[in-house]
């Protein structure tokens, strides 16, 4: 019965590890996407990167994280933040410059 705990916290591990690279590729896959379909003039009109920037940090983030580096890993982390900025920050700048509301 000494035996158990080891082997319960090693599946525990695997599990949220598991999740967490889910929810990671998840962000990435979906800022990656959004980033490729829209037009690359907008970019410059938000005062952010432009289009082949965001799209080669998120692609190396994506691939970096399905290397086996995982989500835990700095790159993982990186890549989860640079998703996570994009969708939070760039996309809904985009949204605004294409629904006609602007930034004044």
């Amino acid at each position: 019965m000494a035996y158990a705990a080891p082997i319960f916290f090693l599946d525990v591990r695997y599990v949220i590890e598991l999740i967490l690279l889910v929810f990671a590729l998840i962000i990435q896959g979906v800022a990656l996407v959004h980033a490729i379909t829209q037009r690359s003039d907008a970019f410059p009109a938000i005062g952010t990167l432009p289009k082949g920037g965001w799209i080669a940090i998120l692609a190396v983030c994506m691939v970096l994280t399905l290397l086996g580096f995982g989500p835990i890993s700095l790159f993982g982390l990186v890549g989860i933040a640079a998703g996570l900025i994009y969708l939070l920050d760039v996309r809904v700048g985009l949204r605004d410059l294409h629904d006609g509301k602007g930034f004044w």
